[in-house]
């Protein structure tokens, strides 16, 4: 397969990177000489200086003899004139695009798909609001990914020290009587990643991500010390894009909302189309003014200012006050570690939650969601099994499959199934599979699916 970048900021860079690991002929153009030498030097692509939105690039680049077309660059025109001129060039290639403004997307239903063929849209304002809400859903996890239309939860949670199945091994976890129907899908033990097996052991301070159905969130977040309890207040620092799709979302449910914003413009904008958030003119790193809002007593703190530093700085001094619960805005990569160091959670990074749409777009099976793991070399996805797979043979204990891959449900019709040992998958079914990245071609040999997307 053919991939044609536009745009090698931090989502093409990192979607070719991955790309790339998947030994996909990957091409990237960008105006920026500098991104391009990075992609050049660190990757194994062809990098190409030139506006993706100059039919005359796109010729040199090789778009007719791509099978796809990413453009990915920070510029929604750009990504916009960039399609329809591969539209034009080559009427057979996929095209998705990153577009961020809603008046691109609302204008009409399927406007962008007659006029450009585009197949595919990718938002990351909208994956970052998702995001969110799903921590807010489950406030004591970390991370919180859904499957089979929120069916089916992984569920990353801290292990406290105290917590009842600390020290115990995997096998032991699964014959706890207070257990319901769960397989832990990995473990982060200090940055490094554990795809677990049985005789593997809890220890406090690790990341376990645990995989259950929703019915069943309340008891396996007890047997850890957690419970679920949405947050009914809220502070949201910064009105720009996300900020403001984040108080429309929750103007619809009874939480009492605030928004701090320094911009006085934007707040009389914000003012304008915000009917029950409380808009608030200040700097979200006063503390001053997060005290004469009681932030200490606040369930919710968001930072989703454009500056990361300043999130940071935001959180943390939250986060000092007594908030409940503070989720931070990252967009640079750099940084997940060093806030994960410092103690800061809940993190909700936009450009990995569009390489995420992105790619679940890209693979070559029927793949109907698909998350990274706290930006790990490892994604769960959930994938249609193909009549005839090779996993459809035999019982899971019997399974031959690759080094880090791992089942860790089976979606049948409405039937969300807690795999073992002697489950058997059958065609048709959407098997949610933890796979490392450089697995994913053996893994979607495993399941059938390669070659079902051009």
């Amino acid at each position: 397969m053919r991939i044609l970048i536009i745009g090698a900021g931090e989502v093409g860079f990192q979607t070719a990177q991955r790309l790339a690991q998947e030994d996909k002929e990957v091409v990237v153009v960008d105006t920026n000489p500098a991104a391009l030498k990075r992609c050049a030097e660190l990757l194994d692509v062809q990098a190409m200086e030139g506006s993706g939105s100059d039919p005359h690039v796109l010729m040199q680049a090789g778009v007719r003899d791509s099978q796809v077309l990413l453009a990915v660059t920070d510029s929604d025109e750009t990504n916009l004139i960039a399609c329809m001129f591969a539209h034009s060039l080559s009427p057979g290639i996929r095209k998705l695009a990153r577009i961020r403004n809603d008046t691109y997307t609302s204008f009409a239903p399927d406007f962008l798909q007659r006029t450009l063929g585009l197949d595919t849209v990718v938002n990351p304002d909208e994956e970052a609001v998702r995001a969110i809400e799903r921590l807010m859903a489950v406030p004591d996890a970390e991370d919180v990914l859904e499957f089979a239309g929120g069916r089916l939860k992984v569920v990353g949670l801290r292990l406290r020290a105290e917590a009842a199945v600390t020290g115990q091994n995997l096998a032991e976890l699964r014959q706890h009587p207070a257990t319901a129907p769960l397989v832990v899908a990995a473990i982060f033990r200090e940055e490094r990643l554990i795809v677990p097996s049985g005789e593997d052991t809890l220890q406090p301070g690790d990341l376990v991500y645990l995989v259950c159905r929703s019915t069943d969130l309340a008891p396996t977040l007890k047997i850890f010390g957690y419970r679920s309890q949405p947050p009914a207040s809220a502070l949201i620092v910064g009105g720009g894009d996300i900020g403001l799709r984040l108080a429309q979302r929750l103007e619809s449910t009874a939480m009492h909302v605030r928004l701090v914003e320094r911009d006085p413009v934007r707040c009389e904008h914000l003012s304008s189309v915000l009917h029950r958030t409380v808009i608030l003119h200040g700097d979200g790193t006063d503390q001053e003014l997060l005290q004469e809002e009681n932030v200490g007593e606040l369930d919710l703190v968001v930072t989703l200012t454009g500056d990361e530093e300043t999130n940071i700085l935001c959180s943390l001094l939250a986060r000092r006050l007594g908030a409940g619960m503070v989720i931070t805005r990252i967009s640079k990569f750099a940084y997940m570690p060093i806030v994960q160091a410092i103690g800061l959670g809940h993190v909700v990074n936009p450009r990995l939650a569009a390489i995420d749409s992105v790619l679940r777009h890209m693979r070559q099976s029927k793949i109907f969601s698909l998350s990274s793991l706290k930006t790990e070399d490892v994604e769960v996805q959930e994938i249609e099994v193909e009549d005839g797979a090779p996993v459809t043979t035999t019982a899971l204990r019997h399974l031959l499959l690759p080094r880090g891959v791992l089942v860790l449900a089976v979606l049948r019709g409405k039937e969300a199934i807690i795999p073992q040992g002697d489950t058997v998958i059958r065609p048709g079914d959407h098997a949610v599979v933890l796979c490392r990245r450089n697995r994913i071609a053996a893994m979607e040999a495993a399941f059938g699916a390669a070659g079902q997307r051009p």
